[in-house]
């Protein structure tokens, strides 16, 4: 059988969305009909940056452009930015595979179905784009996700709870806010969009807690306070604006974390 692995790890690395997400079809074909978790590969290197568009500039959080939404070039650089979440989330699944070979055949289901769902939000977002006479890579985008990633390459346990249950757990509180302002505009294309979008992200926040919580147990800690303490030891920060506490309970998430992350 040839090695799921280094399939991924191709995948990550390569910079083309369309070229990517054909690979990811390979991979499910491969994964799925597996009766037992893959074996892990020889060595597993470090991917400092995923494969992007050639064409996409990646600047700071602060370099990234913002303009207001009742004008088309304004909801052309919300979408972009949001689409390169998606495309990030993508990498970010499948790094997920890559990056933690010994764990058990499930979370490799799950993080591949996170990847497959990821890649058609980028899909619709991509296209949603195309409509309004742009396309992905035409705006600069930041790197912040991966970033963490990187950070987390250690520690399948740090992955889970900082990766999925804060850096895309944020994008659960701060969607309605872009469906509101959007339907003020009357971007309802977009909004039916993003309405798909959030409440398929519940499920892949739902799929890092489940996982941050076994690979608790399999370190004898317990959950709450390792999350609450991982907080403070990465400096992690969750943005502005309230949470969205309902959608983050579906999550998975407690009142005492939620108790911790509202003061960040």
């Amino acid at each position: 059988m040839d090695d799921i692995f280094a399939r991924v790890k191709d995948a990550i690395i390569c910079p083309q969305p369309t070229q990517k997400i054909v690979l990811l079809g390979a991979i499910e074909d491969r994964l799925m009909n597996l009766s037992e978790a893959p074996n892990a590969s020889a060595e597993i290197l470090p991917i400092d940056l995923p494969g992007l568009p050639p064409e996409l500039e990646l600047v700071h959080p602060a370099q990234v452009p913002r303009r207001k939404l009742h004008s088309v070039e304004g909801r052309i650089a919300l979408i972009h930015a949001v689409c390169h979440i998606e495309y990030n989330a993508i990498n970010l699944a499948l790094d997920a595979i890559y990056r933690f070979q010994t764990m058990p055949l499930g979370y490799y289901r799950d993080w591949l179905r996170v990847a497959i769902e990821e890649a058609s939000h980028f899909e619709m977002l991509s296209h949603r784009l195309q409509q309004l006479g742009s396309y992905y890579g035409a705006h600069s985008a930041h790197n912040g996700l991966w970033e963490m990633a990187v950070k987390t390459g250690h520690s399948v346990l740090h992955r889970m709870a900082l990766v999925p249950r804060v850096l895309e757990a944020r994008g659960l509180d701060v969607t309605p806010g872009m469906i509101q302002r959007l339907t003020a505009v009357g971007d309802h294309e977009t909004v039916a969009l993003l309405e798909i979008i959030l409440a398929e992200e519940v499920g892949h926040v739902e799929i890092g807690t489940r996982w941050y919580k076994y690979a608790c147990e399999q370190a004898g800690v317990e959950s709450q306070a390792t999350f609450i303490a991982l907080l403070k030891q990465y400096d992690v920060h969750t943005g502005k604006g309230p949470l969205h506490v309902a959608a983050r309970k579906q999550a998975g998430f407690s009142q005492i974390e939620l108790d911790a992350l509202n003061p960040l």
